[in-house]
């Protein structure tokens, strides 16, 4: 057994305004340089956005995005022998959420226009509706996997 220190999961506050662990956890992603009352006007301004266009509630908008942008599966470099492989592999459900946090945040940010608060509402209404550059991202990485599917065997 290593002597290796393990990390163990800081435990986080839900959100002061929904009181959902997940949206609190993605006011740390969209945090930059330690302001996390900009995050937060930023993505409150946004689910504001939400439930104006939409008028449902902005959390399941929110939970149905992150559903249709997580990956099942994504390809790892594994050299196998001289030559390197792109093997397919499961991913964690803890990875699995942060890609989509930070797939969905990198491409609100790529948007044209606007405030960051309409970007991040129009890419979670896009992403919540299976359209959107994150989707794109989820599908691009699931298309990978299955291209090199023959390579699964190099899984360990």
């Amino acid at each position: 057994m290593s002597r290796s220190f393990s990390a163990t999961a800081r435990i986080i506050a839900p959100d002061p305004r929904f009181h959902d662990f997940l949206v609190s956890k993605f006011i740390n992603v969209l945090m930059t340089k330690g302001k996390k009352s900009t995050a937060q006007r930023i993505c409150f301004g946004a689910f504001d956005v939400i439930q104006a266009k939409t008028k449902n509630d902005p959390v399941k908008v929110f939970h149905s995005a992150l559903g249709n942008v997580k990956p099942m599966v994504e390809v790892k470099s594994r050299r196998v022998g001289g030559a390197s492989y792109q093997v397919p592999i499961e991913v964690r459900s803890a990875r699995q959420m942060a890609l989509a946090f930070r797939w969905i945040k990198r491409s609100a940010r790529s948007r044209s226009g606007r405030s960051m608060q309409e970007k991040l509402a129009a890419e979670l209404m896009d992403a919540s509706n299976n359209t959107g550059a994150s989707v794109k991202k989820r599908d691009e990485v699931h298309r990978m996997a299955e291209a090199n599917r023959a390579f699964a065997h190099y899984r360990w």
